[in-house]
C-alpha cells in the first residue's frame, strides 16, 4: 500500500519516464525507449519466468522433484522477500500508469485527481487484504487454480511487454504495435474461471455418484 501511494505522489516523475531517451530507428523497426517502457518490458519478462518456471516445478514428476531437490538449496526467505517485492512494483507500476489515465481531467485542481487514486489505492488494498487468506487456502485445495493462476500471471506477462511495446510507439515491418485493451483479458480471466468453477461441479457430481 505504501508504496503504490509514494509512487502516486511521485506521478509527476513517474509519468516523466515516458519521454524516450534513446531512439531506434533501422528498416524494418522503430522503437523510442523509455525508462517506463523498460520497467513494464522486463517486468513482463519476469512475470513469464517465473510463471513458467512454477509450472514446469509443479509438472514435474514427484520422484525428479526430490532428487533435484537434493542438489539444490530451497528458496530462501529473503529471495522470496524479494521477488514478491519484485512482482508488487510491477503491478504497482502498471496499475498507477491505468489510473493516471483513467482520472485524467477529473476535478478542477491536479490533486483533485491524486486523492482520488489514493482513495482506490487504500480500497482495493484493504479488500484485497480481506480476501487474501481466504483465496490462498481455495488455491491450495485445488491444485488446478493453481496452474491457471500461473497461466494468468503468463497473461499479464505478456500483456506488459505489448505495453512497452506501444509506449515506445514500437513499429515493426511498417505495423505499428498497439496497446492490449484490458477489457479483454479481464474477460478472459473470469471466462476462464468461470469454466474452472463448471469443472469443480461437475467433478464434485461424478464423485458423489
Amino acid at each position: 500500500m505504501v508504496q503504490r501511494i509514494l509512487l502516486l505522489l511521485g506521478v509527476s516523475f513517474l509519468v516523466g519516464l515516458k519521454e524516450p531517451f534513446y531512439t531506434i530507428t533501422w528498416s524494418w523497426l522503430e522503437v523510442g525507449i523509455s525508462w517506463q517502457a523498460l520497467i513494464l518490458f522486463f517486468g513482463g519478462l519476469f512475470l513469464l519466468y517465473k510463471s513458467t518456471s512454477e509450472i514446469h516445478e509443479k509438472l514435474d514428476e514427484p520422484g525428479q522433484e526430490e532428487q533435484e531437490l537434493k542438489g539444490k538449496k530451497i528458496t530462501s526467505l529473503s529471495n522470496a522477500i524479494v521477488q514478491i517485492v519484485i512482482i508488487d512494483f510491477i503491478f504497482s507500476i502498471d496499475s498507477i500508469l491505468t489510473a493516471v489515465g483513467m482520472t485524467n481531467g477529473i476535478g478542477e485542481h491536479h490533486n483533485d485527481a491524486l486523492i482520488l487514486m489514493i482513495i482506490a489505492v487504500v480500497i482495493s488494498i484493504l479488500i484485497m487484504m480481506l480476501f487474501a487468506n481466504p483465496i490462498r487456502e481455495f488455491i491450495s485445495e485445488h491444485p488446478s487454480m493453481q496452474l491457471l493462476a500461473l497461466s494468468f500471471l503468463i497473461l499479464i506477462g505478456f500483456m506488459l511487454i505489448t505495453e512497452a511495446a506501444h509506449l515506445s510507439h514500437t513499429v515493426i515491418f511498417g505495423q505499428t504495435i498497439g496497446a492490449i485493451p484490458k477489457g479483454y483479458l479481464y474477460f478472459a480471466i473470469a471466462f476462464s474461471l468461470l469454466v474452472e468453477f463448471l469443472n469443480m461441479k461437475l467433478k464434485k457430481k461424478t464423485i458423489k455418484k
